[in-house]
């Protein structure tokens, strides 16, 4: 059985004016996807083998009803995640939040991207009007029914507009990106257009995985103060987590804080963590972050894969054909990138995955070089977003054995 890539056109123009100019023209014919499809997948009869085995393994937000599936009329989905706030020489928005939004984006609660499917499903009767309201989130991202989603900027030097202008000269590395499609300029504020990279899928299944063994700037752990608020928050958390010493203080740095909570989910020794997922017909499941060992990490992905051979491999496929490009790209060796997430989505039909949000992408110093792989030191710049590949890919191709064994189990 064969798949084949759609290949996603994109406009090559960066200039300002050009990219404001982007129709509704170039929007459809660079609305594709760009994932593997064929007729029709053929799946595993054990697609829910085990489901319940999740609930008991990982502590999941299930109180929500299921939503009912999503028309397939519906072309308003959106994958992207709220932008995040950071400081660096490459934005203007240098201030004081940057330490309260690092702390709050390492406190792993549901990420903007389930949300945002959620309210696909609940959209799917009503087109949506103005701005997409995310709980506990800043209104950031506004759908539109073209196959495009807005994304809110702070202005056109934005480190997020920066990287998909570059992203958007290499060829390779632009097609395992969402399609960019330039800026917009709205009641006097700044969006940058992205393709929707839910469109034309019916009721999938979505994964999101941020990667990285580090989700947070150098810049937001500089200050070595030690702080009351910081060891509260520990301690609510993990009272045995603080030193002897931090106890007597009762205080501890930023650094120190925002490495504890990465050592909650499994960034610290995987260099990536499950965010959520949706499962078809099912709300998402929002809080992943108790879900680090290498056999809950398998149950997960084991459940979201439902046992299906061919989305298996087809997603092993596109994730060494990723890494590779990242391995080759010029942006990425001359980059940094924190926060950024693996977002995978599928249906009967197609598989899908790309690499989203790049709004704490920073330019490296022309003295500094990063693999992407080498442990984290103050001052190296490195955040591990190919460990973050390699582990997954090893994550992936455990559970694709684990699947073979198991049919040849029922076979017999």
């Amino acid at each position: 059985m064969t798949m084949t890539s759609t290949v996603l056109q994109r406009p090559t123009a960066t200039t300002k004016t050009v990219e404001k100019q982007a129709t509704k023209t170039t929007a459809r014919r660079s609305r594709s996807t760009m994932a593997w499809s064929h007729e029709k997948l053929r799946f595993s009869c054990i697609d829910n083998i085990g489901l319940k085995q999740l609930w008991k393994l990982i502590a999941l937000d299930t109180a929500t009803p299921p939503s009912s599936p999503p028309s397939s009329n519906n072309k308003s989905g959106n994958v992207e995640q709220q932008p995040k706030t950071s400081s660096s020489s490459n934005n203007n928005n240098n201030n004081n939040d940057n330490n309260s939004n690092a702390e709050n984006a390492l406190e792993l609660s549901a990420p903007a991207t389930p949300l945002l499917l959620q309210q696909q499903q609940q959209q799917t009767q009503s087109k949506p009007h103005g701005w997409m309201q995310l709980s506990g989130h800043p209104e950031s991202i506004v759908p539109t029914t073209t196959g495009i989603v807005r994304k809110r900027i702070v202005g056109i030097d934005d480190s997020e507009v920066l990287a998909y202008q570059m992203i958007s000269q290499e060829p390779k590395t632009s097609q395992i990106v969402p399609g960019y499609f330039g800026l917009r300029e709205l009641h006097s504020q700044h969006y940058i257009e992205l393709q929707d990279l839910l469109a034309g899928f019916k009721d999938p299944c979505v994964m999101d995985i941020k990667l990285g063994t580090r989700t947070f700037l150098e810049s937001e752990v500089s200050n070595k103060t030690l702080r009351p608020d910081l060891y509260q928050k520990m301690i609510a958390v993990d009272a045995s987590a603080p030193t002897p010493a931090e106890h007597e203080a009762q205080a501890i740095t930023k650094l120190r804080y925002m490495l504890f909570r990465e050592s909650l989910s499994s960034s610290q020794s995987k260099g990536f963590r499950i965010e959520a997922l949706r499962l078809r017909g099912r709300s998402p499941l929002k809080d992943l972050k108790t879900c680090r060992s290498s056999e809950q990490i398998s149950q997960t992905i084991e459940q979201f894969l439902a046992a299906r051979r061919s989305v298996q491999k087809e997603l092993l496929k596109r994730l060494k054909h990723m890494r590779l490009v990242i391995e080759q790209s010029a942006f990425f060796s001359r980059h940094e990138i924190i926060g950024s997430s693996l977002f995978i989505v599928y249906d009967d039909q197609r598989v899908g995955a790309w690499l989203i949000d790049f709004a704490k992408s920073r330019q490296l110093p022309p003295q500094l070089s990063v693999n992407h792989r080498s442990p984290w030191q103050p001052g190296n710049r490195e955040e591990g977003l190919l460990r973050g590949m390699d582990e997954l890919i090893h994550a992936f191709e455990e559970v694709y054995a684990r699947s073979g064994n198991h049919r040849s189990c029922l076979k017999i």
